[in-house]
C-alpha cells in the first residue's frame, strides 16, 4: 500500500512540476527591431532595398521601415532631432561600433550578387574554424554587415 501511495504521489508530483504547474519560465514572445537615427534616410533606404532586397513596412519624410525579404525581421532608420521623438531619439549615430548579422542560404552566390553590383567588399568571403562562411560590407552608415552562411564546424 506504501508503494502504490508513494507512485501516486510521485505520479502526481512529476505531472504538476513536468506540466508547468509551478514553473514561472513560460516563453515569453519577444522580437528584436533594430533603429538607426541618420541623416542618410534615402541612402539608406535605397541601399536596403537594392543590395539586401529589403522591402517598406511603412515610411513618412522622417522615417523608414524595412523588413527582410522574408518579412520576418525589420530595421528601422530615422532622421535626427524630430520634435515628436523624447531626447534618446534625437541624436545621429556615430558610425563605429555596431554590426548587423545576415544569414543567407547561399553565402557564396551573395557574394557574387553583390561584387556585381560593385559594393565595396570589407571582409572577403572566408571559411571560419567555427564553421560560418561569410564577408562583410558596409551600409551607407558605417554599419558592418557581416553576410553569413552557418554550416557544421570541422
Amino acid at each position: 500500500m506504501c508503494r502504490i501511495i508513494s507512485a501516486l504521489i510521485f505520479s502526481l508530483l512529476f505531472a504538476a512540476f513536468g506540466s508547468g504547474c509551478f514553473n514561472n519560465s513560460k516563453k515569453k514572445t519577444m522580437k528584436l527591431n533594430a533603429g538607426i537615427i541618420t541623416t542618410k534616410l534615402e541612402e539608406s533606404k535605397k541601399f536596403y532595398q537594392e543590395v539586401l532586397g529589403f522591402g517598406i513596412r511603412y515610411e513618412s519624410d522622417w522615417f523608414v521601415l524595412l523588413h527582410t525579404p522574408d518579412g520576418s525581421d525589420e530595421i528601422a532608420f530615422m532622421l535626427p532631432d524630430q520634435a515628436s521623438q523624447a531626447a534618446v531619439f534625437k541624436p545621429v549615430f556615430g558610425g563605429k561600433g555596431v554590426f548587423l548579422t545576415i544569414e543567407v542560404d547561399d553565402a557564396d552566390a551573395e557574394y557574387k550578387r553583390i561584387k556585381d553590383l560593385k559594393i565595396p567588399i570589407e571582409v572577403e568571403l572566408k571559411d571560419e574554424e567555427w564553421g560560418d562562411r561569410h564577408f562583410a560590407i558596409l551600409d551607407p552608415n558605417g554599419i558592418g554587415i557581416d553576410i553569413v552562411k552557418h554550416t557544421a564546424a570541422e
